[in-house]
């Protein structure tokens, strides 16, 4: 299991990452996690010995992506569904915002004919 832990993270390192925190208790919101694992169908935590969920890198790029979502951008569960059953949506780790790919698709198909354009005219 040290091994593991290296690669892996407890709902309790995730929540923490996440500042998941209840504004009630003050305490890390580790039901937040649990319930997104319901909703979400992507995400997949590792269940080891003791039935503790471990988080690899990829499900904690997902749960960031969601947060960033929900939380930052305001978006309901249904919508974040909508984006991640079509695959549509990345989390842009540089600037924090979500990347749209067919809307990126389209631009650079745009951006393109016009230096097209501009250099047939040139």
């Amino acid at each position: 299991m040290t091994e593991n832990r290296k690669i892996y993270k407890s709902i309790g390192e995730v929540a923490k990452m996440l500042n998941l925190i209840d504004k009630n208790s003050g305490k890390l919101s580790t039901h937040t996690l649990r319930y997104w694992e319901k909703e979400f169908k992507q995400i997949k935590p590792y269940i080891f010995a003791g039935k503790r969920r471990y988080y690899d890198a990829k499900s904690i790029d997902l749960l960031k992506n969601i947060h960033y979502l929900l939380k930052n951008k305001g978006m309901t569960i249904k919508g974040v569904k909508n984006l991640l059953n079509n695959n549509q949506t990345e989390l842009d780790e540089d600037n924090n915002q979500t990347i749209n790919r067919k809307i990126i698709k389209t631009k650079i198909f745009k951006i393109s004919n016009l230096l097209k354009k501009l250099k047939n005219n040139g």
